[in-house]
């Protein structure tokens, strides 16, 4: 097992699961593999990195002890992000916290908005801001920007999946898009660059758009706001997309080694509360 003292990279979002779990009544996706945790330190080792981030996929709804038990196997190298209903008790919360929990994801995808404004909103958010957590957004871009001004006034800190999940195809001038960089210069919002083959074009636009999209994000979000992820194992493209062709896709966007350093481990290191070597 590897320790803090030996950060070669963090991959910023990742799934485990296992196809015989009780599954969601309600899920856009059902698996017909498991993608297992040994599986997943695989592929780290073999790409050159060495911690991760787990994230609770949508089809597992709230139950997210497959999730936990895989943080338990490897602590030391492992951080969470769970899917819970608003009333969890905060003892609860700071078990999973002490479990190497540290966020939440809000997968809004498919899902009618949330009302921000009703008081369970505010007491749950109060929690996440007292155990320093953060509060993952995944939802098309058409809607992030007034889910955003929503949530910023809570103080809470905001991570936005996928790029924000744009249309590659309307370029990076797309209103909405520019909406979120403008969100981006206030400091509460950090971007995983992720799913690039979920941006809705062709594999060379959704690449062409990333590689237009980096210096915006750079100059918005700035260096310390920007996290890579896999996104392994793919889910709903794993028949066109494996994790050595995700490592070529970022590859591909040619990033300086600053970039780099910033992007794969000071940044996720500081977000996501992996040790200081």
């Amino acid at each position: 097992m590897l320790d803090n003292r030996s950060i070669s990279g963090i991959d910023a979002h990742a799934h485990v699961f296992s196809q015989a779990l009780t599954l969601a009544g309600e899920r856009r996706y059902t698996p017909g593999y498991d993608a297992t945790l040994a599986d997943y330190l695989g592929h780290l080792h073999a790409n050159g990195l060495s911690h991760g981030v787990l994230v609770q996929p949508s089809f597992l709804g709230t139950d997210n002890g497959y999730l936990l038990a895989a943080l338990q196997q490897a602590p030391d190298q492992l951080r969470g992000v769970v899917v819970l209903e608003r009333d969890i008790p905060h003892d609860a919360l700071q078990a999973m916290a002490r479990a190497g929990v540290v966020g939440v994801r809000l997968n809004l995808v498919g899902r009618a908005l949330p009302d921000f404004a009703e008081p369970g909103w505010k007491v749950f958010f109060e929690h996440l801001v007292a155990l320093g957590w953060h509060v993952e957004l995944h939802r098309e871009v058409a809607d992030l920007p007034q889910l955003v001004r929503q949530l910023l006034p809570f103080g809470i800190k905001l991570v936005v999946d996928h790029f924000g999940r744009p249309d590659a195809r309307l370029g990076v001038a797309q209103r909405n898009f520019a909406e979120l960089l403008d969100l981006g210069l206030s400091g509460q919002l950090w971007l995983k660059v992720s799913g690039i083959y979920r941006l809705g074009g062709s594999p060379a636009q959704n690449l062409e758009f990333a590689r237009q999209a980096m210096p915006l994000l750079q100059q918005s979000f700035g260096l310390h706001r920007l996290v890579w992820g896999s996104d392994w194992p793919h889910t709903q493209h794993e028949t066109s997309v494996d994790y050595p062709a995700v490592i070529e896709q970022r590859q591909a966007l040619g990033w300086s080694t600053p970039v780099a350093q910033a992007l794969l481990i000071d940044t996720p290191r500081a977000l996501f509360g992996f040790h200081h070597p």
